[in-house]
């Protein structure tokens, strides 16, 4: 009853912040852009937040940087599609793509690649236009959950030879058809579904096509169809719909979301809409940039995971079959990224959202036998190594979002008990011996499992289940077995409990190594649920600071066959891939957070600007700009389990977050500057605060934590006492 009443009153609290947040102008400040170049991989469109439909621009896919179907780099276009994935290594979705044409200059099979500038293009929070140059059309789309809607104005030429082409069998990347067949089934509609695998699997897609005029179907063979338009001088708008159920939630959808045909109130009211999340929290910063790039990484957050489900609450569950639930099921769940900064913003920041994302994980369990690992469009990738399912789950239960507390606690451990993705070895020897698993980085799978192991002992611990809890604190501890003291650095193990003999620190081999995307050097520090245990390791304290030091300088060479996820280089730390994410905070553990400082303003400046190839790496699914979001506001939690935020050097001069009703917490950075980048001390509610971190029951009081910055660095947090 307590969580119950609890959701209520965020619900209360989301709609009565939408007034305060309905005031501004944020969207001003989001440049969808940034990401579109280097490796973002970030999708380039019209969507709502978190929303199911996507709907922008698609290239021919030309290679990894292709993966959101489209890239700056690219001069064509050849339609626009109505789903995407944002900010993932694999490409996916891209389906239902529509563009208007010429009859007359059509391809036999109804698509072509139209040449393209990107000067034509103009893109914010839930708009998206272009000026197709041949045929003369100024396209124009707009998005909320579940539909999306597109203006197709003829500027010149033959305007009775106008057409719009439907393709069902174009896509992005892995996505893989194994069924599709549309039919005209009146004046001005269309449906259709389409089936594919890929890199999920048993993927269903259903739609609904309305056009605001008559349409006569031309043209139909092989998935696409040819529509010619009754009056090409007036600009066409079409409505899309998409479920993943049945045509008819696709109709639903479509009643209940976008009834009407004004496609300029659409617009206005999805722009309100990213208003009132963006408005989430109240950034300022000493440098208008900032606050460019910050609401920018806020607004990536939102445009990864997405909602899946129909109005009516129905969805495609992980066992193929229809499901409803009285919860908004999520989908694109990236957990090997998303478990480290994203999650754990969510729960500051969207405090009303964590009962959904409790329900949809052990849905998803209650449905595939195991919590998530990789999730997409209710399929099952197993993507990326370790139980990250099981960190974001015991995340939820230790800050109360989860209702049922023994079903999620089922889940954890269901989840680390498997035979499956190699935890079979590590019942019968302790570690995943590198000899044994078929399968190669052992490294990476043993350290990410451990952080697992941490969390689902701490929440056997809060449940009174003593034995258990002792032997996931002991399996969590299985990281110190990899540790090899005289080189200082986390190696591979032999099923003989010896160290491989080939070890360089500097090599990595994508996808043949022992470490996943990245090297030993890299790897060493992924100990985030024990640091001090993992300081333990090395000689002194001393030891552990100097090699911490050397992370960010030395040079070598990775090989030819590195992953290009290892990216965003300082030394050997890669900001461009996730493992390394908490590393920088990790000198706050040893007392020096001076040295955190230095770095944590060099990575927000050199790693994220705004430009196309604004971000050091792939976004991930929102990890990468919450990395940033969470900095720029002076606070990481490094540890992904149980909330301990720890401080850093923040961007911004005031920084506001809503988090609960009537309880507001606020960051204020006074003298900050790019020179000042140095706290000198800190006050919480008024009172001297020495500690170089904050729990997070502490920040959901709410209250005024106030920083005094300095060119120099201070000796605030240096004492013993006040580190994490």
């Amino acid at each position: 009853m307590k969580n119950t009443l609890r959701t209520l009153l965020l619900l209360v609290l989301v709609a009565g912040s939408a007034l305060t947040a309905a005031a501004q102008n944020l969207t001003q400040y989001v440049n969808p852009f940034i990401g579109t170049g280097g490796h973002g991989h970030v999708f380039l469109g019209a969507n709502s937040p978190f929303g199911h439909v996507m709907l922008g621009p698609t290239q021919i896919t030309r290679g990894w940087d292709w993966c959101s179907g489209y890239h700056v780099s690219d001069t064509t276009i050849v339609g626009f599609a109505h789903n995407r994935v944002s900010g993932t290594g694999i490409g996916e979705l891209g389906e239902v793509v529509l563009c208007p044409a010429i009859r007359a200059s059509l391809p036999a099979k109804g698509t072509a690649e139209i040449p393209f500038t990107h000067k034509s293009e103009t893109c914010r929070p839930g708009y998206y236009s272009v000026v197709l140059p041949d045929p003369n059309v100024h396209v124009e789309l707009t998005a909320t959950q579940r539909v999306g809607m597109s203006r197709y104005t003829f500027l010149n030429g033959d305007r009775s030879q106008a057409a719009v082409t439907l393709d069902l069998v174009r896509c992005t990347g892995w996505n893989n058809i194994t069924g599709c067949d549309f039919e005209q089934t009146g004046p001005s509609t269309v449906t259709g579904w389409r089936t594919s695998n890929g890199w999920a699997n048993n993927k269903e897609l259903y739609f609904v096509m309305e056009f605001s005029q008559p349409v006569h179907l031309r043209h139909k063979a092989d998935g696409v169809g040819v529509f010619d338009l009754s009056d090409g001088t007036v600009p066409v708008l079409i409505k899309v719909a998409l479920s993943g159920v049945s045509v008819e939630n696709a109709r639903l959808n479509m009643q209940q979301e976008l009834p009407g045909w004004d496609f300029d109130a659409t617009v206005a009211k999805v722009d309100k809409a990213w208003n009132r999340e963006l408005g989430r929290i109240h950034f300022q910063s000493f440098d208008d940039e900032v606050n460019r790039i910050f609401y920018t990484a806020l607004y990536h957050t939102m445009t990864s995971i997405s909602t899946f489900c129909d109005v009516n609450g129905e969805y495609h569950g992980a066992d193929a079959k229809k499901h409803k639930g009285d919860f908004t099921n999520y989908t694109t769940l990236s957990l090997w990224d998303t478990y480290r900064a994203a999650h754990p913003l969510y729960t500051l920041a969207f405090p009303d959202m964590q009962r959904d994302f409790s329900e949809t994980f052990l849905h998803i369990f209650d449905q595939q036998g195991k919590l998530p690992v990789w999730h997409l469009m209710g399929g099952e990738t197993n993507c990326m190594v370790g139980t990250p399912g099981a960190i974001v789950m015991a995340d939820l239960v230790m800050k109360g979002f989860v209702e049922d507390r023994e079903h999620a606690y089922e889940a954890i451990k269901a989840s680390l008990t498997l035979d499956e993705r190699s935890l079979k070895y590590i019942k019968e020897y302790g570690y995943i011996p590198y000899d044994k698993d078929p399968e190669p980085e052992s490294v990476s799978k043993d350290l990410e499992n451990a952080i697992a192991f941490s969390g689902a002992a701490k929440v056997a611990q809060l449940l009174g289940h003593t034995d258990d809890y002792k032997r996931f604190y002991k399996l969590s501890q299985l990281y110190r077995k990899h540790f090899d003291r005289k080189s200082q650095f986390m190696r591979a193990l032999g099923s003989d409990g010896k160290f491989r003999a080939e070890f360089d620190p500097f090599k990595s081999v994508h996808g043949k190594a022992d470490y996943t995307e990245g090297n030993a050097w890299q790897y060493t520090w992924l100990v985030p649920h024990d640091v001090h245990g993992l300081v333990s390791l090395f000689v002194s304290e001393k030891a552990f600071v100097s090699k911490l030091d050397r992370l960010f300088t030395v040079e070598g060479d990775m090989g030819d066959e590195a992953s290009p996820d290892i990216s965003g280089l300082i030394g050997q730390y890669a900001h461009g891939n996730e493992p390394s994410h908490h590393v920088i905070y990790l000198y706050n553990f040893v007392g020096q957070p001076y040295k955190a400082a230095a770095l944590l303003r060099r990575t927000m400046k050199e790693m994220y600007f705004n430009d196309y190839d604004g971000l050091a790496g792939n976004e991930d699914v929102g990890q990468m700009s919450a990395w940033y979001v969470l900095s720029a506001m002076g606070l990481y939690q490094v540890d992904p389990v149980g909330g301990r935020f720890v401080i850093g050097s923040p961007l911004c001069t005031k920084a506001s977050i809503t988090v609960a009703p009537g309880k507001e917490l606020t960051v204020v950075a006074r003298n900050n500057s790019a020179e000042n980048i140095y706290v000198q001390s800190v006050t919480l509610n008024g009172q001297p605060y020495t500690k170089t971190y904050i729990d997070y029951p502490t920040l959901m009081q709410g209250g005024v934590i106030e920083l005094q910055m300095g060119a120099q660095p201070s000796a605030w947090g240096t004492n013993k006492v006040d580190r994490p």
